[in-house]
């Protein structure tokens, strides 16, 4: 059963409805098709309306939704010969962060991402998505082997922020995403980033230091999350909603802001309604970019992505 957001719950009534209508135009010799059209036409239509005026914050719960598709879900639809490498040779493995080699469309590449997990227990076992220092330090790692062998790395960014643990913080956290930016910054090899829910603080942006950063339509980025906004500048988690308005997270702000390069567009209701459909839109947009960063020169790639950072945000300085 898939699980509904709060501002879905008309939507979700019309389609109980039409579940229930269905059943019976099985079981039952009742002619109730007109009535089931009628009810899948406004259905869509709620839809419609519903997903084309989302609210910053409803984006953020969109992002956020359990049942959209998770790194593991990309690499098992868009990776052949996926071989999982584990460890940051210092002190231990971190689940929070998958990576390993394989091949995208024929080609050998890296491939690294945040990893939540799609039930209880795996998401204790992936702490829900948030890196620890020698998951940071796991991604260094596998950059660096990236570059040793020539190979193209795709990220993909899917999480809250860091692990905000004591444990965390006596192991070097903020030297470790250091370390993540220092890497990804002298890589002489593509990098293409793709933030396909939450892309929160340090933890996000250790992975998306790229030469080219997609956006799914429905996912947000930040420095913060909306509720940490909030009870910095408000003192209460209940102005979220105001804080993820004036923080520009979604995609198509940021587009806009030129943090990113482009919106991978999503089913209609949101990635977690149709995966299959969405991984391959990734697949496809991540393909086209890759073709003509292949061509490029090591010491261009670098300076060019370099260059795209260091502009960030001086466009809208006098």
């Amino acid at each position: 059963m898939r699980t509904t957001l709060d501002f879905e719950k008309p939507i979700a009534e019309l389609e109980s409805k039409l579940a229930e209508l269905s059943h019976m135009s099985s079981s039952a010799d009742i002619d109730i098709v007109s009535e089931i059209q009628r009810l899948q036409s406004k259905t869509t239509q709620l839809l419609q309306k519903t997903y084309k005026k989302l609210t910053p914050w409803q984006k953020v719960q969109v992002a956020r939704h359990p049942e959209r598709p998770h790194t593991s879900d990309y690499i098992a639809r868009l990776i052949t010969d996926f071989t999982p490498l584990a460890g940051d040779r210092n002190f231990a493995e971190d689940a929070a962060i998958v990576g390993g080699l394989g091949r995208f469309r024929g080609s050998p590449v890296m491939i690294i991402g945040h990893e939540k997990g799609k039930d209880t227990e795996l998401r204790i076992k992936h702490n829900f998505g948030m890196p620890r220092p020698e998951g940071y330090r796991k991604a260094a790692r596998l950059m660096q082997l990236a570059d040793k062998f020539n190979l193209p790395i795709l990220t993909f960014v899917d999480t809250a922020g860091a692990h905000p643990g004591i444990d965390a913080e006596e192991r070097g956290q903020s030297e470790a995403i250091a370390r993540c930016l220092e890497v990804s910054s002298s890589l002489t090899v593509p990098i293409l980033s793709t933030i396909i829910g939450e892309g929160g603080s340090g933890g996000a942006i250790a992975l998306a230091f790229a030469n080219t950063i997609f956006m799914l339509e429905h996912s947000v980025y930040s420095i913060i999350s909306p509720e940490g906004c909030a009870s910095i500048l408000w003192r209460t988690r209940d102005k979220k909603e105001e804080a993820a308005l004036a923080q520009k997270m979604t995609a198509q702000d940021l587009k806009t802001f030129g943090i990113i390069d482009d919106i991978i567009p999503e089913p209609l209701g949101g990635a977690q309604r149709d995966p299959q459909i969405v991984i391959e839109a990734v697949g496809n947009a991540l393909e086209r970019a890759l073709q003509p960063l292949r061509a490029l020169d090591g010491n261009v790639l670098r300076t060019q992505r370099r260059s795209k950072f260091l502009a960030m945000g001086r466009a809208g300085i006098a």
